[in-house]
């Protein structure tokens, strides 16, 4: 009797408590521009370090299953039972948030509940204030805009989420105010469930949230290389901002493209998994880049491992929120990576696969990728649960002087699977007169100096049946991400160099590099090498012409002369490692590719002419003279640049 005295007299003063504490949460409504929020408390008796706010969203929600969580000692007031939080922009979930405050004793750690670093997470037990709800002033108002090529050469499509699923429209035109010449037309829309996801936490009452719905709108007789105004939305639910666009030009004698895998997601709290604060830089400066364009087209290229979001479904609203500067004004293209689709009896799992796939996708099965994304062609594969079919898989466009090729080293590419057919067939008609390069682009690599020894099967059959297409077809740079890091190989055939420099006319085999160094921050050891195995950073095998562990992302730029790519560190914003290839080709005053080793690339028949001898003498005196100018400008060009930074081959060193 006198222990449940006690109990009582305990429970009474935890109420008294809470009832003298306050928790507000402003503003009550948050606008499409401003999304910051306010956390302030007043009145915690005997304040403690691990006292913390948890997010919630819907409000519905049970204690324990928060978004995240802030610790109070973020405030510099924290001590005095008072403080406040600031919490940067958060994404329309489509439902309202909720905060509440909680108090966490240390003796209550528990390490059977932890994050995915192994810190223990909170559990939601002593719960002290809430918040009022804040809502967005427009919850079905259109929000992450993305944009990305159709299978039309006069094509754009525009994909964005509402919060329900009634008629959205694009409606678009080359003047900036809507008026003349615009035109409209509806979007489709699809949506996915909780019981589609194939596993936990996707599947579970942590991990889920609902999507809302996604909407794909196609713009199409686009005149080529112009710039299109658009917006989508309805007069009855809301409008977004008035976006713009440069339409494809397949003609154009000029390819700009940016570069990198594995970037992530900055989200401003804590939560269940590691997020990618560095991401924020990448976005950054790839936005420099393109404003520096001005009316000049470019896309951006992201090569798997996109949102990391492991089965927690905001951080994919958290994700697009954080592209929409660069995605709605830009054409964004993914190809699929072990964190979007890894789980372990998903469709395809051969027998030389047992151990490298694993539990990565967080149980989404490729279903959020699939649905909130939609690249061209019309690859697929079932998923096997009932759930829509795993998408964009692999497909190729031309853009400029280069055609692109996607796969998915996720999915079956060995000889005889209709990936491996595909790449194939897309890689014998290249027109290479028209797209004098080709770039190839898939998540884990087929070349890498990290010590990724659970992917060395993986590795072991796309050098089998992966990189014969790869020489055979001269592709010119095969890029690769999974790798959280930088890394340029010379160009490859069988582990071996078939050159050694930096910039070359095309030597037969394609120049491998991983760029997986976009935002994600675990970075894996390099190899150790037979002949230095107690070094304590492993010297660079020869065929690794440089590698580092600055964040940032590629950027490429090619005539139908030279492709260049350039790795752009995100501490800096400059040019930390460049790779030219020549194409042997050079352009007329007509726009008409000629080869300039007497041989057409495609064919292999020689092209040479016969002509006078006078006229071959006054031609070799002009092309002295020429040349002469062109290594007199050379020598001054590089000593120019040899005063400006000194190219490192290896940032580690």
């Amino acid at each position: 009797m006198l222990l449940f005295l006690l109990f009582l007299l305990a429970a009474g003063e935890a109420a008294a408590a809470a009832a003298a504490t306050t928790l507000t949460a402003t503003p009550a409504k948050l606008t499409q521009s401003d999304r910051e929020i306010t956390i302030r408390w007043s009145g915690l008796p005997d304040p403690d370090g691990l006292d913390y706010v948890g997010i919630y969203s819907p409000p519905t929600s049970s204690d324990r299953d928060f978004l995240g969580y802030l610790f109070l000692n973020g405030s510099a007031t924290w001590r005095t039972g008072a403080g406040e939080l600031t919490l940067p922009r958060l994404p329309n979930l489509r439902a309202p948030y909720q905060f509440r405050l909680f108090r966490w004793p240390a003796r209550e750690y528990s390490y059977h509940h932890i994050d995915h670093d192994g810190n223990p997470l909170p559990h939601g037990r002593h719960r002290v204030a809430a918040s009022g709800e804040v809502a967005f002033d427009s919850p079905s108002r259109p929000d992450q805009v993305h944009l990305s090529f159709a299978d039309g050469v006069d094509e754009m499509r525009v994909m964005f989420v509402c919060g329900d699923g009634g008629r959205r429209v694009v409606r678009y035109g080359p003047a900036k105010e809507e008026g003349e010449g615009w035109k409209e037309v509806a979007a489709e829309v699809r949506t996915y469930e909780q019981k589609h996801m194939c596993d936990s936490p996707a599947n579970s009452s942590v991990g889920w949230r609902d999507p809302g719905f996604v909407f794909d709108g196609l713009m199409k007789g686009l005149e080529p290389g112009r710039r299109y105004f658009y917006k989508v939305g309805s007069n009855s639910s809301g409008w977004s901002d008035t976006y713009s666009f440069i339409s494809c030009d397949n003609e154009a004698n000029e390819t700009i493209a940016f570069l990198f895998g594995d970037m992530g997601t900055y989200i401003p709290y804590n939560t269940y998994v590691r997020t990618q604060d560095e991401s924020l830089s990448t976005v950054k400066w790839i936005l420099r880049d393109i404003q520096a364009l001005g009316d000049k087209p470019a896309f951006i290229s992201h090569i798997g491992d996109i949102s990391y979001a492991r089965g927690y479904a905001w951080v994919w609203d958290h994700f697009f929120n954080q592209i929409e500067p660069i995605a709605a004004n830009t054409p964004y293209h993914v190809c699929i990576g072990n964190h979007e689709y890894d789980w372990p009896l998903q469709p395809w799992k051969p027998w030389w696969a047992t151990g490298i796939y694993g539990t990565d996708g967080g149980g989404e099965c490729g279903i959020p990728y699939s649905v909130k994304f939609r690249m061209p062609g019309n690859s697929f594969v079932p998923t096997g649960n009932g759930a829509p079919d795993t998408r964009n898989l692999y497909y190729s466009f031309d853009s400029g002087v280069v055609h692109f090729v996607y796969m998915s080293t996720e999915t079956n590419f060995v000889q005889g699977s209709d990936q491996y057919n595909f790449i194939k067939a897309d890689l014998e008609k290249v027109n290479r007169s028209r797209t004098p390069f080709i770039v190839f682009q898939g998540h884990r690599p087929m070349y890498t100096s990290s010590n990724e020894a659970r992917d060395f099967a993986h590795r072991q059959q796309m050098l089998q049946n992966l990189e014969p297409l790869l020489v055979t077809y001269k592709v010119t740079l095969a890029l690769w991400g999974h790798v959280h890091r930088y890394e340029r190989f010379c160009p490859m055939k069988n582990f071996q160099c078939v050159n050694m420099s930096s910039s070359f006319v095309y030597p037969g085999a394609p120049v491998h590099l991983v760029i997986g160094m976009g935002g994600q921050d675990y970075q894996p050891f390099w190899q150790p090498r037979k002949d230095h195995p107690d070094v304590p950073v492993y010297p660079q095998p020869e065929r690794s012409m440089y590698r580092g562990g600055e964040f940032g992302y590629t950027k490429l730029v090619a005539t139908k002369e030279k492709l260049t790519l350039t790795y752009i560190g995100n501490h800096d914003g400059q040019v930390h490692d460049m790779v030219e290839i020549f194409s042997g080709q050079v352009s007329n005053n007509n726009g008409v590719s000629e080869v300039i080793d007497d041989t057409n690339l495609s064919t292999g028949v020689s092209t040479k002419l016969k002509i006078p001898l006078f006229s071959l003498e006054i031609v070799g005196s002009v092309m002295f003279a020429l040349v002469l100018g062109f290594s007199l400008g050379f020598l001054i060009r590089r000593k120019k640049e040899a005063a400006q930074w000194t190219p490192v081959k290896n940032e580690e060193t």
